[in-house]
Parts: C-alpha cells; structure tokens; sequence
C-alpha cells in the first residue's frame, strides 16, 4: 500500500433513482446514450446496443467490436432469465509451435502462464482470437429490441467522428502502454504522438487534445446500414482478418463466420430466500456458483463476521476453478481490459452486460482498415499443452467475465464488473450485501471489500475494521490495499436495482469515468 496516498480525501458517489429506467456504465456518456435510447421508448436491449458501442469508441483500449464478453437478460413480461455467449475462441489456423516456451519465468501480463517467446501469446497479430461482440450484440436486439438499430449505432459514430477527447485518465491509460504500442504503425499512429511519445494533457486547462477516430467512424458506419453480418461473413470482417494476417496473425474471413453469439441455459443458483441467475460454461458464473454452495452452510450474522465467510468461500471455489477450468490465477499487478454496465427500463427488463478485449490495448495491434483495435484472447490459453485450458486452434476462451441477475424479496438486481480475476469476488460480496444484508444499492457499493482470487493470501481493503483484518489474518497472510482511481484493487462494478416502485443505478465510487444515468 503506498504511503504516499492521502488519508483525509473523501471520494464518493451517490446512488441515481427513479421511477423510469437507469443505465450504470463505466463512462458516463456511454451510460448517457444508453438513457436517451431508454426515453426514445427503447428496451433495456436497445440501450445496451448503444451503451456498448458507446464504451467501444470511448474506452478502446477496454472493449470493442474487435472484443468479445457475455450478457445476462431479464425479461420481465415472461419472467425468464436468458444467458448470450459472444466469448472468443481461437483461430482455427493457430500453430502450437508458434507458441514456444521461453525459458524466462513467467509472463508479465494478466496470467502466470510460462513466458511464450517473444510474448507471442500476450502482444501481436499471433494473440488476436476471434471477436463475437457485436454478434451478440445484435443477437439480444433481433430477439427483443424495439428500435432500429442503425439508430442505436448513431451516438457511437458520432463520437468516433468526433474522436475522444484526451483528459488526464486517458492520458495516463495510454503512457500506460506506451512502450508496446509504439511497436504497432497503425497503433502508434492511433494513440501516440510522432508514433512514440505518450499525449501530454493540460494541467491547468480543459482538455481539448483528440484521437482520430474517423476510420472506427466509417467502420461503425458499416456495421450500422449491414449489421453483424458484415463482420461475421461480409467485406469489413475479410478486410479484418486480411490485416491481421498480414501482421503475423491467423485471423480468417472463415474464423469470423463460424464464431458468433450463443444462447445459453442460465445456472440458477438458490441462495437462502434469493435466487441468482449466471452464465454457464466457459465463464467466472460456475465460479459464482461455486462460491455461493459454500457460503450458505455458513451463518452471517453481522458483516464483520461475513468477511472469513467469504474468504472461505472464495477460496474454495478458486481451487475448484483452477483444478478443472484451467486458469492458474492473475498477475494482480495488471489491470483488465474490461467493460461492464447495467441496465434496467421502466418495464423492469435488465441487462448485465460485460465486454473485453483481454489486457489494456488488447494486442496492442490495430487493424488499420476497420480502425477496430484488436484482441488478445490467445492470451487466456495456457501455453503449456496437457492442461485443462491449453493452447489450441479452434477453442472457445476460458473467461473472467460474471454479469448475473438476482432476485430477493421484492428486489431485483443485475450486476457485473470488470477487473480480470477480482470480478467475481466483487459480485460476490456485493451480491450478499444485497441479499444477506439487505443494503440498499449505495450501501452495498460502498462497503469494502475483500480479493481472494487465486493467488497469495487475502487483499483487504484497508477501511475495514482491524477486528476483520484479524479475522482474515487467522485464515491466510493478509496484504493491505488502499482504494485509489488507479489501479482498482478489488475490482469495478456496476449495477442497477429495481424494487417495484423505484430503479436504482450505482458504479464503482473510484472510476473516474463511471456513472449511472436515469431516463
């Protein structure tokens, strides 16, 4: 924990009501495009097709329709949860031999996977898998969107002619990565100055300083008028694929056809007197549920004593992950590159929705024909073959990913949030506050939070009690973490509530782009 952090700042956020519709985002004015489509007289659905789209022009180096991710819906008219699959999966064309182990440790990036040569794996066309965002994207709108869906795609082009504006964070996220993007022409191009330097912001001034977005502007302008089709079987897909292939990468026209959105059977999850809903398979919803199994033989009397509750809990179903799904655990010193936001109408439909590119800048390669910056989903794949989730062509990815649905009493709720392997602790506890607890939605954000996830021990967030931090330290040793806008130690989450009467939106207090929008 730095001791350089001040100790008397105060950072909050403050929970949106309203007897409308609400959308909690990880940047603000994606959550606005989503509330205006919800006032157009939008579906929850719709807003989400905005709300993405959105987070993939202001947020590149997060998600985008180069990324892949999966949502849960509500459907409040027939009272079924539905889960959509838009994960990535490898190319087909993948060689295992281009993925030679090092020698050198372990990789420095999200996973303690065996350093591949060249970090093949990790940066460059060779990590590029095969996206499915916008397919899901466009799968939930054909099944249950009201508006048109050009329309939907309008806010997204917009700001992409426009070009994001560059303020202090994304300044920071893009020195961030700077080394590994200069070695990408178009990448550097995109987001550096003379294809090297990190963009300088203006201390004391409003920033006025803006990517040039314009070529994502023509892409998006494609994918309006054509739909997903025009990735996923059409020219803009092919000139994808071909621009990827001609960086080293194994990226197909064919890869693209065969790999697009899923619905799946939702995992119901029974907990005490609330239910819970979550993805299936290749995702963290296993993981959730997992967790949950073991936290109901435990009795929760207060929130102090909830917190070895949930470090018991966590562990558990991280060893029952790491045995049979295939994840090794995180470099927790890595942030995600990750979106999740939430959504609820005034009929009371809700999406979690959660999209990726993997790392920060995904592969750090941008296709120069669609503007679209890449994934690297190759980078989920264990490079040591024999393993439960060892690299191979054609292979759906292993995700961190976990938007759920939950229902208690008279409340319901969507949730998710983005952060690689802390996702599902944070789902998790706040999941309970919810429910165990009874916390209203601020509360629920606001109260801290707890990270076992796989690796050494326990992080707790250093505004709880010494009492719990004893507590803790009896089970596992024990390391401190202040909250700060970055890095996030225990995770972003966004999530909406929905009492019958009153919807409420809440994100993560330390984003500094995040926020909840009412219609």
């Amino acid at each position: 924990m730095s001791g350089a952090l001040s100790r008397s700042m105060d950072i909050r956020k403050h929970v949106v009501e309203t007897d409308r519709g609400v959308v909690a985002s990880q940047h603000r004015q994606a959550a606005e495009a989503g509330a205006d489509v919800l006032r157009a007289g939008g579906d929850a659905v719709d807003a989400a097709v905005a709300c993405a789209f959105v987070c993939g022009v202001l947020e590149p180096w997060m998600s985008g329709p180069a990324g892949g991710g999966a949502a849960m819906h509500w459907r409040a008219d027939t009272g079924e949860a539905h889960a959509l699959n838009f994960g990535m999966r490898s190319p087909a064309g993948l060689k295992v031999d281009d993925f030679p182990l090092s020698g050198e440790g372990i990789a420095a990036d999200l996973f303690p996977w065996e350093r591949v040569v060249h970090d093949r794996n990790v940066m460059g066309a060779k990590a590029i898998a095969v996206p499915a965002m916008v397919s899901g994207l466009e799968a939930a709108h054909k099944r249950w969107g009201r508006l048109p869906w050009a329309e939907l795609l309008a806010p997204a082009i917009a700001h992409a002619r426009a070009g994001m504006v560059l303020d202090w964070y994304a300044s920071l996220i893009i020195a961030s990565a700077t080394r590994d993007l200069a070695r990408d022409p178009d990448a550097a191009a995109l987001f550096l100055m003379d294809g090297q330097w990190p963009r300088p912001f203006a201390w004391t001034a409003l920033a006025d300083d803006r990517l040039d977005q314009s070529c994502m502007a023509d892409s998006l302008d494609i994918l309006a008028r054509d739909g997903a089709i025009a990735l996923h079987g059409g020219d803009l897909g092919a000139a994808m694929a071909q621009d990827v292939r001609d960086k080293g990468g194994y990226l197909t026209a064919e890869d693209l056809v065969g790999n697009t959105a899923q619905f799946e059977t939702p995992l119901a999850v029974p907990y005490r007197d609330a239910l819970f809903h979550v993805m299936p398979g290749l995702t963290a919803g296993p993981t959730f549920a997992a967790a949950f199994a073991h936290l109901a033989q435990k009795e929760l009397a207060t929130l102090d004593a909830a917190y070895p509750a949930y470090a018991r809990a966590l562990s558990a179903a991280y060893s029952d992950r790491l045995s049979g799904m295939g994840h090794d655990g995180e470099n927790p010193s890595s942030p995600g590159c990750t979106t999740h936001f939430s959504v609820v109408d005034s009929d009371g439909n809700m999406v979690a929705h959660t999209q990726t590119l993997l790392s920060i800048f995904g592969a750090r390669v941008v296709s120069p024909s669609t503007g679209f910056l890449m994934n690297n989903g190759i980078m989920w794949f264990d490079p040591v073959q024999g393993r439960p989730n060892s690299l191979a062509p054609d292979k759906p990815c292993l995700m961190n990913v976990c938007p759920i649905l939950g229902a208690a009493g008279d409340r319901r709720f969507a949730l998710g949030a983005s952060g690689g392997r802390k996702i599902v602790g944070a789902v998790a506890q706040i999941a309970s506050f919810l429910t165990d607890f009874e916390l209203d939605l601020q509360a629920a954000f606001a109260q801290p939070r707890i990270d076992v996830s796989g690796g050494a021990g326990i992080v707790a967030d250093a505004a709880l009690s010494p009492s719990v931090i004893q507590s803790l330290k009896a089970l596992s040793p024990v390391k401190i973490a202040r909250q700060s806008m970055l890095p996030y130690p225990f995770a972003c989450p966004a999530g909406v509530l929905d009492n019958g009467a009153r919807r409420f939106g809440m994100t993560e207090t330390m984003t500094a782009w995040g926020d909840a929008v009412a219609e």
